[in-house]
């Protein structure tokens, strides 16, 4: 590699550690080609690059960044991570693919918002749900009281159809005609009383009356007593 080779890489390299949000180092010893090439193409479905660099170049491009001097880190194979869709996803990638190819590649360490990660910080990393698991989980969190929700306006609708039914099947002229049948019952009930009142007022006036009538039968046996001793005198 010439120098305008080596100042290029440097600088494509720079642009890369500054434009991801998260960086992995890996010790890629012991991996094959063919098996570089699988791992690659899992990290490029995870939304992330992996690149193998020099570690003297590297530590040329870390220097004109802002990011955690790493340069005790930069010894023996060095594979780079550069994860631009974020940690978790790459994390997982090559930990998943480390499973299956007894343990390669390793972690050496990660940087992200400008922060470096140990290997144990990587792993727990690795572990969290990816961002598709967790939206189904959130759905599912949702989905549960929308269901309760739905259930009881379900509920209601229907208690509400029967008693639109029930009024429908009763017709709309029935309350109009027990009212009407019910006013003559209460203007009789009112009435009463007046016929009992006007039936005791004559009982009321002859009682009044029977009491004059005998006055004027005890009149005529005044005149007569006083007429007596007239016709006495006259004798």
């Amino acid at each position: 590699m010439d120098r305008v080779a080596k100042e290029t890489f440097v600088t494509e390299l720079r642009d890369r550690l500054n434009k991801a949000p998260v960086v992995y180092l890996t010790d890629f010893t012991g991996l094959s080609v063919k098996e570089m090439t699988g791992l690659r193409r899992s990290l490029k479905e995870s939304g992330a690059e992996y690149l193998v660099v020099k570690n003297r170049l590297a530590k040329l491009a870390f220097a004109e960044t802002e990011l955690p001097d790493i340069t005790e880190n930069l010894e023996g194979p060095t594979g780079m991570v550069f994860g631009y869709d974020g940690p978790v996803a790459p994390a997982k990638a090559l930990s998943e693919f480390a499973k299956l190819h007894d343990k390669k590649p390793a972690f050496k360490l990660g940087i992200m918002d400008a922060e470096i990660l140990d290997t144990t910080q990587i792993d727990r990393i690795a572990k969290i749900p990816s961002h598709e698991v967790l939206l189904a989980q959130l759905a599912g969190v949702l989905e549960a009281p929308l269901v309760e929700l739905a259930s009881v306006l379900g509920a209601k609708l229907q208690e509400m159809a029967g008693l639109l039914g029930a009024l429908q099947a009763r017709g709309p002229e029935e309350p109009v005609e027990e009212e009407a049948a019910e006013e003559p019952a209460e203007e009789e009930a009112a009435e009463e009383p007046a016929e009992e009142e006007a039936a005791e007022e004559p009982a009321e006036e002859e009682a009044a009356e029977e009491p004059a009538e005998e006055e004027a039968a005890e009149e005529p046996a005044e005149e007569e007593a006083a007429e007596e001793p007239a016709e006495e005198e006259a004798a």
